[in-house]
């Protein structure tokens, strides 16, 4: 069977240039995970697609450096408060006006605890908006914030439209999103896809794609087939061991973006025995053999990693990768009380890399010290909407692409009480909440050091690897990858 899987896929890339597109102007994108819904301020999900519905106040260009979004310009008014200049004659996709009011609505709704927001962490430090006029907002954060900026320019902090969601409701507003950005909703058909057309009346001007149709294919072979065969134009998260037929096929490019993924990482529920042991979780973390499923599972196509953080964010420290070492492990499960090992579930998905057969490799390594796991896969859809897992080990994506500092990648799942968190060490909460209040760089990034520091120490969960970020596209679209991650619609042009 996986011979003549192989055969047709190969026979696929060598047929002649079909493309399926309605027209040039028309492009299919294909995506490992199916989307769930669309509300940015309560995703729990990547933001591919709402990213090219909604716009935020503060956007990133190609070099990664903050530029005006929906609002114009931006400016500290004193330690904890910044004001914000709106653009004017923008309008949400429905004709609702855009405003300060909208801005204060947006962060408001996330803000509110009732809402239990899964991202609330992200803007945490905001304590209140205030609308001075109609297009000037003044945020005031619960201490000095010098990330206050970059905390705009990604969710939750996607402007939507106040009059649409208080009519509509939080959950038709998921399935029906309405913002100010490039593309408007269309259709979504769980499972199935999510169309969006081009906004001809966009702020920034009108989009050379006139629709883009998302599309769910699981599967990475049949994500393959249909992008060399012209069914689809973008696929995201090419299966690293098909990498190779795509950089030979004459229709389609590869286009990897180095470190571009996320950070995969082993959550660990402290609060249950016997992860409580930091003996235990030590015991755990040099149990893995990461450059071992780096290079033989993963071919490559990532690196493996000592922190959460990644090179590219401000105030990453290079953590030494924990040196592979059952013997040692087994030594502190008996210092720990636990000489004949355990059993523990272990749950993983279908979403990242090669995750199977990477969860298989721990189970197996981690049985070698002992540690019988009894792993669970659960699909996606089901896994995105345990906030937080309950594991008591589970395997997670996480990163900090769209910020590009340390902040990001580790405050939302180290902090004791976080939506995301399963960690609860009170010396590491006093250093995530101390590196929120310095606005000093060079005093804040000795502290986020500290943070990375502490964590390989005391193993509140282990890093596994970043992901690089693998793309397939066919040869009538430019498309060049984006360290954050994004996949900006807008930013495409046809051939």
């Amino acid at each position: 069977m996986k011979k003549f899987a192989a055969l047709a896929l190969a026979t696929a890339i060598l047929l002649p240039w079909a493309p399926l597109s309605a027209t040039a102007a028309d492009i299919t994108v294909a995506r490992s995970a199916s989307t769930t819904a669309m509300d940015p301020g309560f995703l729990r999900e990547s933001a591919t697609i709402v990213d090219n519905i909604f716009d935020t106040l503060v956007m990133r260009d190609k070099d990664m450096k903050l530029v005006p979004g929906l609002a114009e310009s931006w400016t500290a008014i004193d330690d904890t408060t910044w004001e914000f200049k709106i653009r004017k004659g923008v309008k949400f996709h429905n004709g609702e006006d855009f405003n300060a009011e909208a801005v204060k609505f947006t962060i408001d709704r996330v803000l509110d605890p009732a809402a239990k927001s899964p991202t609330l962490s992200y803007i945490r430090t905001i304590a209140g908006v205030t609308v001075v006029d109609p297009y000037t907002v003044r945020i005031k954060t619960s201490a000095a914030d010098p990330l206050l900026p970059t905390r705009m320019s990604r969710y939750p902090a996607y402007i939507v439209p106040p009059k649409y969601v208080t009519e509509v409701g939080n959950d038709v507003f998921a399935t029906k999103p309405v913002g100010t950005g490039a593309y408007k909703f269309v259709e979504f058909i769980p499972d199935q896809h999510v169309i969006l057309e081009a906004n001809k009346d966009y702020w920034r001007g009108a989009p050379v794609v006139d629709k883009v149709t998302w599309r769910a294919i699981p599967d990475g072979t049949a994500r393959l087939t249909a992008l060399v065969t012209g069914e689809v134009d973008l696929i995201e998260n090419v299966p690293v061991d098909l990498a190779p037929m795509i950089a030979s096929s004459p229709d389609a490019d590869l286009v990897p973006v180095k470190n571009g993924g996320l950070t995969i990482y082993l959550g660990l529920v402290m609060g249950q025995k016997p992860l409580d042991n930091v003996k235990v979780r030590q015991a755990l973390d040099m149990a893995i053999d990461r450059p071992s499923i780096v290079k033989n599972i993963l071919q490559g196509m990532a690196t493996a990693k000592g922190t959460q953080v990644g090179p590219a964010d401000f105030g990453y420290l290079d953590i030494p990768v924990t040196k592979f070492d059952p013997a040692k492990a087994k030594a502190l499960l008996a210092e720990a009380g636990y000489p004949e090992g355990f059993t523990i579930k272990m749950q993983s998905t279908t979403r990242y890399m090669k995750d199977g057969e990477v969860a298989q490799a721990i189970a197996q390594q981690f049985g070698d010290i002992g540690v019988k796991i009894e792993q669970e896969v659960l699909d996606w859809s089901v896994y995105t909407q345990q906030v937080p897992r309950k594991g008591p080990i589970f395997m997670l994506g996480w990163g900090s692409t769209q910020t590009l500092d340390a902040d990001a990648a580790v405050y939302a799942i180290l902090k004791t009480g976080e939506p995301y968190s399963t960690a609860s060490i009170p010396e590491l909460d006093k250093l995530l909440d101390e590196s929120r209040s310095i606005v000093d760089p060079a005093a804040r990034k000795v502290v986020l050091e500290k943070i990375q520091t502490l964590s390989a120490e005391q193993v509140p969960l282990i890093p596994l690897y970043q992901e690089d970020s693998i793309y397939g596209k066919s040869k009538k679209i430019a498309f060049e990858g984006r360290p954050d991650a994004r996949i900006p619609i807008f930013d495409i042009t046809t051939k």
